[in-house]
């Protein structure tokens, strides 16, 4: 009898042993987030510089409010040249997320929006090509654009990233879908 229990003891030990092998596939690596503390933009005309400026220290999705600040004013009746830098300061060097829209262009988008009397209008002045050898020559990112003003207004100048959305699209965020990775709104004055 002892016999009959050690025999069926073994024999599951064995099952249980076998079973239990290391070629289990490895798991997916998953593509984290990134944190985007920081957004600001450059719009230069000649030697004119304005800085549009948000920190937010714990990013988008954390409690504390951005602080968002704007260099000056904007002339009227200018075209201006603008440049996007998203950063995460929240470690030490910054990491500049720049790095990844670039890699991932043809999943990335910026929009541009104006709401009250703010009179400007936007073009991109990058394509998914600036960044990948094979994207796309008519699908924008907007890392780089173009801001024209006209008359003196006030109003505020909405920029946002959507990761993930449909390419190509009309230029509005109705239209591309996809995930919001960061929306800003600044407050302007075109004097």
């Amino acid at each position: 009898m002892n016999t009959c229990k050690f025999l069926s003891m073994l024999t599951i030990a064995s099952i249980l042993f076998f079973s239990c092998s290391d070629d289990d596939d490895a798991p997916s690596v998953i593509n984290p987030e990134e944190l985007i503390t920081t957004m600001t933009i450059t719009l230069t005309s000649g030697n004119n510089t304005i800085i549009l400026k948000s920190f937010d220290e714990d990013g988008v999705d954390g409690p504390t409010a951005p602080v968002v600040t704007v260099s000056g004013n904007l002339a009227a009746n200018t075209t201006y040249s603008g440049e996007i830098v998203l950063q995460d300061e929240s470690v030490s060097p910054a990491d500049i997320v720049n790095e990844e829209i670039e890699r991932e262009a043809d999943e990335h988008q910026f929009f541009f929006e104006s709401s009250g009397d703010l009179n400007i209008t936007t073009s991109y002045a990058d394509t998914e090509r600036d960044y990948n050898e094979g994207g796309s020559v008519t699908n924008p990112v907007g890392i780089k654009f173009e801001l024209v003003t006209t008359d003196a207004s006030t109003g505020t100048f909405t920029v946002t990233l959507r990761h993930k959305l449909k390419k190509p699209n009309d230029g509005t965020l109705s239209d591309a879908g996809g995930d919001t990775d960061i929306a800003q709104s600044f407050p302007i004055t075109i004097e």
